[in-house]
């Protein structure tokens, strides 16, 4: 896109250009493409003997991953599975997670993602819906028999398992087998499971399905669990290639071959399976992947291995804000990081940038939707607390919530609704959920109350199911959190709402304090006073050693209301 221009909504004449978002120059037969597969074989030829995969010090060149792909994707086929199968990843970021995740597109699969911090009971449901039939995980403790039991209670029929210390580099290998010997399992040798080792012992040989990108689905991508009973949004290789192609797009300045994405988010989310591996694989990038995310680890692996993509969400980016010893760590090397997940606070973006040199930028999407919808421009001026503008060939419109086929005018919130190729199918068997997900015209509903202002930029008010009700009047979550924000003694805060006899309900503060800081209510009520209206102060403040939050890091209210509830149940 060394000339394009991507038209802003509402009808602005002006346009985002190459002096916003940068040139980029990928090889010769880089294109926008139809397909994932179509993407990684790509990258496979242009750097062949580059660096594509860092797994704590172990390398793999993307020649030698393409290797390993084909040989699984054979592996897979000569256990009955190809098009239309349904095959599980179990597994935290390593080696395993690429190679297996083109290995079941090649040949036609359907992936379905699953978190291997599920409890028995997450799993067995989701294999159930789903119908997967054959799950990949790693030979610990934490995952496989979990994993392992659902072989007697669900749909699975066998299990890969992936040996840890396989992927380590030979001195980690060893040490990894003396000292964590405890966490590791021996799995059963019968049909029901085999190793990594045996399921690539092929010739690589195996036979490419086609595809229709339109219709075929790529990924089962499970959400909603926080909100009821989860739902598989069906992602088409299109909608994933459409998004992948989108960010591609978006990030400046793209020195095809030798960027390097710092992968820490979980690839099993659909953020980091998007923006982190399926982004950094079509740039060429190498992917520095680290299996969860420990601050001290991660400002090491910053400094000594020289990323220069970032993506993360608000938490990791506070934790490193807020790390004593920040200073002693090059953070140099970082030229881009986009957070997502949940929404940036401003002073969080304004200390990292502050503290690194590096650009942050918000982006906002959902599973649904493969899953970015818009981003800030990197190189253009700030608009604090935006989610930036929609992404090309996205439309992305504010509807009224008592007519979804009507837009509101600029300015005035309503519900934020979009449409675009990386959009979903629907929910996998589930007609009246898929129909409730859609306006009558086909726009997907964000569930999020946003409003656009004249430059064309987002602005997200709250959730619409966060909304509190106050006395008639709506009060929104998160202008309470930005204005708390503020204090500098507080490192995270959220805000729900509570029973309240005389309003209904009223805004209640959560917060954790910055390491050695303290603050009581009191004063932090001052502090508000000319920040929110009287409406909005929070009735109550109570101050945590830790938020509770997702597993990929996003402060999470469910479990606030939860124990909210359950006191109100108490007192009654």
């Amino acid at each position: 896109m060394s000339s394009s221009a991507i038209k802003l909504p509402m009808d602005q004449s002006t346009t985002i250009g190459d002096d916003v978002l940068g040139s980029i120059h990928p090889p010769g037969d880089w294109a926008n493409f139809t397909s994932l597969i179509e993407m990684f074989d790509c990258s496979v030829r242009n750097y062949a003997d580059r660096p594509c995969v860092d797994f704590l010090g172990k390398k793999y060149t993307y020649a030698e991953i393409d290797a390993l792909v084909a040989r699984a994707a054979h592996g897979f086929q000569q256990l009955g599975l190809g098009k239309g199968s349904r095959i599980g990843l179990c597994l935290p970021n390593t080696p395993y997670y690429v190679i297996c995740y083109f290995a079941a597109l090649k040949i036609g699969a359907t992936l379905v993602n699953f978190n291997p911090l599920y409890a028995e009971r997450e799993l067995e449901y989701q294999i159930n819906d789903s119908g997967t039939e054959i799950m990949v995980t790693l030979d610990l403790k934490q995952i496989f028999p979990k994993v392992n039991s659902c072989l007697k209670t669900t749909c699975l029929k066998r299990i890969v398992v992936c040996a840890m210390d396989e992927i380590l580099p030979p001195v980690k290998s060893v040490l990894f087998n003396v000292l964590k010997r405890s966490e590791l399992i021996d799995f059963p040798r019968d049909p029901q499971h085999l190793s990594f080792t045996r399921l690539t012992n092929t010739s690589g040989e195996f036979k490419a399905e086609s595809i229709d990108p339109e219709q075929d689905l790529a990924v089962l991508q499970y959400t909603g669990g926080t909100t009821g009973v989860p739902k598989g949004a069906m992602l088409t290789h299109r909608n994933l290639a459409a998004n992948t192609n989108q960010l591609c797009n978006w990030k400046p300045s793209t020195d095809f071959g030798n960027e390097r994405v710092l992968a820490i988010l979980p690839f099993f989310h659909v953020f980091a399976m998007t923006v982190v591996m399926n982004v950094g694989l079509a740039i060429g990038a190498e992917l520095i992947l680290l299996p969860r995310f420990e601050l001290e680890q991660c400002l090491k692996v910053i400094a000594k291995k020289k990323p220069t993509f970032f993506p993360g969400v608000p938490t990791i980016y506070t934790a490193i804000n807020g790390a004593e010893n920040l200073k002693k760590f090059d953070l140099s090397s970082l030229k881009f990081c986009l957070s997502g997940g949940a929404p940036l606070p401003v002073e969080v973006k304004k200390e990292f940038e502050e503290n690194t040199g590096c650009k942050l930028v918000e982006g906002y999407g959902l599973s649904e939707s493969s899953p970015v919808l818009t981003a800030n421009p990197f190189l253009a001026a700030p608009h604090p607390g935006s989610i930036g503008v929609q992404l090309g060939e996205t439309d992305v419109q504010i509807r009224n919530p008592d007519n979804l086929t009507e837009e509101v005018a600029q300015g005035e919130k309503g519900e934020v609704c979009a449409k675009g190729p990386q959009v979903m199918q629907g929910y996998w068997n589930n007609v009246e959920a898929t129909a409730d997900v859609f306006t009558p015209d086909g726009y997907l509903r964000t569930g999020d109350v946003g409003y656009r202002d004249p430059e064309g930029y987002i602005y997200l008010v709250d959730r619409m199911k966060d909304i509190i009700l106050c006395g008639g009047y709506n009060v929104y979550p998160r202008n309470i959190e930005e204005a708390i924000y503020l204090h500098p003694n507080v490192a995270e805060v959220t805000v729900i709402g509570i029973p309240d006899d005389y309003r209904g309900q009223a805004p209640k503060a959560f917060i954790k304090l910055a390491d050695g800081k303290s603050l009581n209510k009191e004063e932090l009520k001052d502090f508000l006073k000319d920040k929110i209206s009287r409406i909005e102060m929070p009735s109550d403040i109570e101050f945590r050693d830790e938020l509770p939050k997702t597993l990929i890091g996003k402060l999470s209210k469910k479990e606030l209301v939860e124990e909210e509830a359950g006191k109100n149940q108490q007192t009654a």
